[in-house]
């Protein structure tokens, strides 16, 4: 197949993201088409994780009606107005097999009729300059069998498709997480090196707990506990029965230190792979070991566009640098979506996942509806008295899944008027609130309040098990001081913060009490509302 395609929005990838950005645009009815190199959707979840379980939770019996409420703890299912398909609807697994994910997106773009070309692997991406020589011109995407597709506008949801491998010396001798075996049989009697900290030298190295003589998994600094931390990508129970058998001296081992070189005295000889101890003073020890598994994550690959249009990268070069409305830092009219995005929360919340990135492409939508069609961000204008704010707030908090799975990140916004009256905008990403704002994207705006959904500060400092650790009166209802997931209302005005409220914790994640949440937060508004009371002050 070869030939010419235009359209105003080319999405490169069919995962979890590109399928969910295909579905907004296919809804706005803009003209757009979503290319794949595989033959389904979801190619990546066809091979990895490895050991082919996701760490992505699938709570089936919730108690709920409320679909919206389902989704705070439906990790896995794709946002749509019709709330179908569901992934609970594939398996009751809690951890459900990554098959199961990859059949699910199949049928949400089936159910939909996506405009997807499968079979379409992009070659390079090139931007040459306007005919008229106004500036940059369309995107010119070549595939593999010499079709070109022409775009306005390129959204990338490729993933992290590539490994990231650590600067190491002799890296290159170690077998990599994407190819090495995952038969535990393979292993039997051998001493093994795994190197990084993540779920996925973790999942490998649980596999090979009943074979391998010593697993060592190394790799610098602290162990992140998911747990603790409440990033859902640093290690999560599911994969952390190793660290049982290291303290229990089952001759496996964590090592707190950096790899300063691997090498290999013949092609088939022992590893001999020295390890610099953070915890001893930096001291080096030489260690021998059959085989060494590179486990250190992925990264986005930006080979595909040619200089005029690559973006620039950031954290490690591992992705793609981005404005606050996900678009590139450095080429105009490249937006992103997907796990990709996690640079603008990077291990902080959630949008390096399904459960935190769908809400992103929603609001990535919102965000190219106004820039480019001129459609208002969905609002509506509830009376403007503090008991009705407070009223459109509570209802909010106590059913969103946008503000609950992307915590920190994203905001519902009630804005002020000059003449008083109200707005109230959801799930804008709270570092584009600001300049949108500024920008008039809202209206003419006097002051405006964001309401997000956070952990305390300090919050993964804390063992939420230890008891001694944040223990209150019985007349105070803070509860761990705050540290764990609630409500807080900001105010601001032009970008600068003048006061904030919190709302007190609960137990079952309702606030709704009229004395503990309702009437501090009345309270509260009353002061702000209105112009003359708009002085700085917190609560």
């Amino acid at each position: 197949m070869s030939g010419e395609v235009r359209v105003d929005y080319l999405v490169v990838g069919a995962g979890p993201a590109g399928i969910q950005a295909a579905y907004f645009l296919d809804r706005a009815g803009r003209d757009y088409l979503v290319v794949e190199a595989g033959d389904a959707p979801g190619t990546f979840f066809t091979r990895f994780p490895r050991h082919r379980k996701l760490i992505s939770i699938n709570k089936v019996h919730t108690g709920w009606d409320d679909p919206e409420l389902k989704l705070r703890t439906d990790w896995n299912s794709l946002l749509s107005a019709e709330n179908a398909p569901l992934f609970t609807a594939v398996t009751p697994r809690y951890f459900p097999a990554a098959d199961d994910l990859v059949g699910y997106l199949a049928d949400f773009a089936e159910t939909h009729k996506l405009n997807i070309r499968y079979h379409t692997r992009i070659t390079g991406i090139t931007r040459p300059p306007a005919e008229d020589g106004s500036g940059a011109g369309d995107f010119v995407a070549t595939a593999q069998d010499g079709t070109v597709f022409r775009a306005r506008r390129l959204i990338a949801a490729t993933g992290v498709s590539r490994p990231y491998n650590a600067p190491i010396e002799g890296a290159e001798l170690a077998e990599g997480y994407d190819e090495v075996s995952v038969d535990p049989a393979d292993f039997t009697g051998q001493r093994v090196l795994i190197i990084g900290r993540g779920n996925s030298a973790f999942e490998t190295a649980d596999n090979l707990i009943e074979t391998a003589s010593v697993i060592h998994v190394a790799g610098p600094g602290r162990l992140r506990l998911a747990w603790q931390t409440h990033f859902v990508g640093h290690l999560r129970a599911v994969n952390n029965n190793f660290l049982d058998t290291y303290q229990l001296k089952s001759q496996n081992a964590l090592l707190d230190g950096e790899i300063v070189h691997i090498r290999k005295d013949a092609d088939n000889g022992p590893y001999r792979v020295a390890v610099k101890f953070l915890r001893v003073d930096e001291v080096i020890k030489e260690i021998p070991y059959d085989r060494v598994i590179l486990a250190t994550g992925f990264r986005f690959d930006a080979s595909l566009f040619t200089p005029e249009c690559r973006p620039e990268l950031t954290i490690k070069d591992r992705f793609p640098a981005q404005t606050e409305a996900w678009e590139s830092t450095n080429v105009p009219d490249l937006y992103f979506a997907g796990t990709i995005t996690q640079v603008r929360d990077f291990k902080k919340s959630t949008s390096g996942f399904i459960h935190g990135f769908r809400y992103g492409v929603r609001a990535l939508h919102r965000i190219l509806e106004q820039r480019y069609h001129d459609e208002p961000w969905p609002g509506r204008e509830p009376a403007a008295t503090p008991e009705a704010v407070a009223d459109a707030v509570i209802e909010r908090i106590n059913r969103t899944s946008a503000l609950w799975q992307l915590f920190g990140f994203l905001a519902d916004a009630v804005t002020v008027r000059p003449d008083g009256s109200v707005g109230y905008y959801e799930e804008v990403p709270l570092d584009h609130l600001h300049p949108a704002v500024a920008a008039g994207s809202f209206g003419a705006v006097d002051r405006y309040f964001a309401i997000t959904l956070e952990y305390g500060a300090d919050h993964d400092r804390v063992n939420p098990f230890d008891i001694t650790v944040g223990r209150v009166s019985q007349t105070d209802t803070g509860g761990l001081d705050g540290r764990y997931l609630h409500p807080v209302v900001r105010l601001f005005r032009a970008g600068e913060l003048l006061a904030e409220h919190h709302l007190t914790e609960n137990l079952e994640n309702e606030w709704d009490r009229e004395a503990v949440h309702r009437v501090p937060l009345v309270r509260f508004l009353a002061e702000h509302l209105r112009p003359e009371n708009a002085a700085s002050s917190a609560s």
